[in-house]
């Protein structure tokens, strides 16, 4: 009978060893692992010159070595946003539902700008047009080592936010490609 009980503490204790092990091996997975897989997916792709649908029914010719954050862009079919990188600069388009005006739309992206700690509107807001025909208004704004600019259109009850952003000098080297990106932003079948 020794033999027996000895027997059964060896199964228990081995039972207990392979069940600790596999509790231990999901918890370096979960600590280790998951956070490895997560650094190796890019966060970020290279566009090469083509259209992209930013989602929501508008779609963007995005500046040439712009690459896509993919942390902060949600396509969506009512609303959407996307991230482009281009160099140091930052290139946003969010894109949702709206039932206003354009200087409304103009005033509520003001408003989002005026709320980041630092940032200013400045200068005078002026009328811009794309390619495609859709018509809005832009202007400029700073924050702290940084300027920007932003454009909003209206079209089939959805506001189209751009804002643009970085180093002045850094803007400035890149604002032509970003200037004809805006232009190219386009809503569903328009042309």
């Amino acid at each position: 009978m020794p033999d027996y009980g000895r027997t059964m503490v060896a199964h228990r204790l081995v039972r207990n060893l392979l069940g600790g092990a596999a509790v231990l091996a999901a918890l370096l997975l979960v600590v280790f692992g998951l956070p490895a897989i997560n650094r190796a997916v890019p966060t970020d792709r290279s566009l090469a010159g083509r259209l992209y649908e930013v989602g929501a029914g508008v779609s963007v010719q995005p500046p040439p070595g712009a690459r896509v954050d993919a942390s902060k862009t949600r396509p969506g079919e009512e609303r959407a946003a996307v991230l482009f990188l281009v160099g140091d600069v930052r290139y946003a388009i969010v894109v949702q539902p709206f039932g206003g005006q354009i200087a409304e739309a103009a005033d509520r992206l003001r408003t989002k700008i005026k709320a980041t700690q630092g940032y200013q509107v400045t200068g005078d807001e002026g009328a811009v047009d794309t390619a495609s025909g859709l018509s809005g208004l832009s202007g400029g704004y700073t924050a702290p080592g940084r300027c920007g600019r932003y454009a909003v259109f209206l079209t089939d009850g959805r506001s189209i936010e751009v804002t643009v952003s970085g180093a002045q000098l850094e803007l400035q080297r890149e604002l032509a490609g970003i200037d004809d990106s805006i232009s190219s932003i386009r809503y569903g079948g328009v042309r």
